[in-house]
């Protein structure tokens, strides 16, 4: 078959690959630019020297990039919190409203105007409603996917399980809603929506949409990721690793500060712990600088070292959905895994033969205590769950996986709800201080 001419809708170039959705974006997208004609709608970063080298790479790549000279606001801040206020008037999910720029609208109309595109993307839900804003009924004649890298209103609906603040947890079951009907609109009227896991794609099917919807799971680059023979493993270094300005992690980091790592450090004097992310906000540097044996690594450019050297990942993950980058490029680096039944999560992976799994905080404190005394039967597990991932989750096979979807849908018949994407009064593009 022909190259296809796909446009891809995001909120920013995936690179530096920092975080697990970046890494997938771009380790799929690099693999699919050797055979497509990639283009990539963004807006910029919040750094405009790592904009211009991400669109070096992209260049490199093959791949145009068309970059809004707007970068996302910060999630900090008196407008913050202005911002989440505003939205208490809006029928849209506040990230979607945030990101759904006028600026960037008139981009995508102004590109599909110029040049004839085969395929639309949307490499995260939010950014189907660029599309219903940009075309209205129009949106019936394309063909365009949306990448379900998480099923946002579980979250949602997850953190108000957990969140203790009334009003908060009010606010939060708001979102929850606004997401589940935006979420039912995107899976029900796009060509094709694509899950990272048969457990979200079955949640897609069962709650948003009775229809088809495809799997391309989270990977790995098994060559990257690989075990450092000449690095030695301390048994008691525990890592947790995940972007810190997401909140399931920051939940989770609260988690390894308030109930795991004390009662730990008090049995195991010690033992230490890393908590390796980008981004991390100013309330948790000032709180791992005042406890002992915790050491807060923000913003490295590579995780590798810290996979090699530790005894255990730490995901004590009680919210969150997609599936979770980090625990296979710890299993690719043959680093043991400690996480909830929640972390494990969509993965194709086995307790007690690939990875241990604990269900609660509390449950967390004896699986380490006992994974100090015996790292050489963790380490053999861990060199089992390799091989494993060898064969399950390499990119190269997703991408593969990912080229098949994008041809099949480009060729596709309209969907037949389609004709009902004309976004009605209520849903209007966000304004522009958003």
């Amino acid at each position: 078959m022909p190259p296809l001419r796909v446009a891809i809708l995001d909120e920013e170039l995936p690179y530096p690959p920092t975080s697990g959705k970046r890494i997938r974006t771009f380790e799929l997208l690099r693999r699919l630019a050797r055979r497509h004609h990639l283009t990539f709608f963004a807006h910029r970063h919040a750094d405009p020297a790592e904009t211009l080298a991400a669109q070096e790479v992209f260049h490199d790549l093959g791949i145009r990039t068309v970059v809004l000279e707007r970068p996302l606001p910060p999630k900090a801040g008196p407008a913050f919190y202005a911002r989440l206020a505003r939205n208490l008037l809006s029928p849209l999910p506040y990230s979607v409203a945030l990101h759904a720029a006028p600026a960037y609208v008139e981009a995508v109309r102004r590109f599909a105007l110029r040049h004839p595109v085969d395929l639309w993307h949307c490499e995260w839900t939010p950014y189907a409603h660029i599309l219903r804003a940009a075309f209205g009924t129009e949106l019936r004649q394309l063909r365009w996917t949306v990448m379900a890298h998480n099923v946002e209103s579980r979250i949602w609906q997850r953190l108000a399980a957990v969140e203790r603040h009334p009003l908060k947890r009010w606010y939060i079951r708001q979102q929850h809603s606004k997401y589940f009907r935006f979420e039912q609109w995107a899976y029900s009227h796009a060509t094709l929506p694509i899950a990272v896991s048969e457990t979200d794609a079955r949640l897609i099917r069962e709650q948003f949409a009775d229809r088809p919807v495809a799997v391309v799971d989270n990977g790995v680059d098994v060559e990257t990721f690989r075990p450092q023979r000449d690095v030695d493993r301390d048994p008691y270094h525990l890592l947790f690793l995940g972007s810190l300005d997401w909140r399931p992690n920051l939940d989770a980091v609260e988690l390894l500060l308030e109930r795991i790592f004390p009662p730990v450090l008090a049995r195991v004097p010690r033992a230490r712990l890393s908590i390796v992310g980008r981004r991390p906000p100013h309330w948790l540097r000032q709180r791992c600088a005042r406890l002992p044996n915790v050491h807060l690594v923000p913003d490295v450019p590579d995780v590798r070292p810290f996979l090699a050297s530790c005894g255990l990942l730490l995901v004590p993950l009680r919210v969150g959905g997609g599936t979770r980058l980090k625990i296979l490029e710890a299993l690719a680096c043959e680093t043991p895994v400690l996480t909830t039944p929640l972390g494990a999560e969509g993965l194709d992976l086995l307790p007690n033969e690939h990875l241990l799994l604990a269900d609660t905080p509390e449950d967390f404190v004896p699986a380490i205590l006992d994974a100090f005394h015996r790292p050489l039967p963790l380490q053999d597990m861990a060199a089992h769950a390799r091989l494993h991932i060898l064969q399950r989750y390499s990119w190269d096979l997703l991408a593969q996986r990912l080229d098949l979807l994008w041809q099949q849908t480009a060729s596709a018949a309209p969907h037949p709800t389609a004709s009902l994407a004309t976004p009605p009064p209520s849903v209007p593009p966000a304004p522009a201080d958003l």
